[in-house]
């Protein structure tokens, strides 16, 4: 299976100019699965009540493309359902089966949880013989509800990590691959923001045993994910049986 990302300089609260780049630097572009980063259509923007979808406007966009590539395509925009905010990460694939995952871990250091109401549930979703589990940005340093409960294959992140904060993402992705034996793949912005903060090229895929699996080109980061890869690396590192067991209070 194919996933690539695209590492998109998004325009600050903006949608119709980042729909239009994102079409523009997918054109061309084949894979099973495309990614897009956290709050692509806006920005990581605390102005809620501004920039949140109020008529799904970033979903339907994503329907389209998905419809175009015959591909899914997965990215978070801000939405407002039920007079409430959220951070919402769409999986939508086809034929317009569509899953969200909103934000659970809102970075207070920012004020998300102040304007952003955080998720109840973890959110997996299978797709092509994958058991995907979706993640946004923040999310990625905890690492217990990242816990592979011998139920996923894959973890998405999609973020916008500051360059100043860089060496963090990276580590705790490969941290990520290697604990839970799994694909991880982390899709990161590019560009400044509204705010004035940098993000350089830091998208990555990497293999349960810490391997980047991922090539670059232009903004488009790739990587081929092999399902017999990875069950045979499970198979002969069985480290999830010793696990211990827990459950998270959400």
């Amino acid at each position: 299976m194919r996933i690539a990302g695209l590492n998109l300089d998004i325009v600050w609260k903006n949608k119709d100019r980042n729909f239009q780049l994102i079409e523009e630097q997918l054109k061309d572009q084949q894979a099973d699965i495309f990614l897009l980063p956290e709050m692509f259509s806006t920005g990581f923007c605390m102005d809620a009540a501004e920039v949140s979808d109020r008529n799904e406007e970033s979903l339907e966009f994503l329907k389209k493309i998905s419809e175009e590539k015959n591909a899914a395509i997965c990215g978070s925009a801000p939405v407002e359902q039920d007079g409430k905010f959220y951070n919402r990460m769409y999986f939508v694939q086809p034929d317009s089966e569509t899953v969200f995952y909103d934000k659970r871990h809102l970075f207070s250091f920012s004020g998300e949880d102040k304007v952003y109401t955080p998720g109840n549930k973890r959110v997996i979703v299978n797709y092509k013989g994958f058991r995907i589990l979706l993640q946004v940005c923040y999310d990625l340093r905890f690492p217990i509800f990242a816990r592979n409960n011998d139920d996923y294959d894959a973890v998405l992140y999609v973020a916008n990590w500051p360059e100043k904060r860089v060496g963090a993402w990276e580590h705790l992705l490969k941290a990520r691959a290697i604990e839970n034996l799994s694909f991880v793949f982390g899709l990161n912005r590019i560009g400044t923001d509204g705010n004035n903060l940098f993000y350089q090229e830091s998208s990555h895929c990497f293999f349960a045993d810490g391997t980047e699996i991922s090539q670059k080109n232009g903004n488009i980061v790739s990587a081929e994910l092999n399902m017999d890869e990875l069950k045979d690396f499970r198979q002969h590192f069985q480290f999830l049986n010793d696990r211990d067991r827990f459950t998270i209070d959400l």
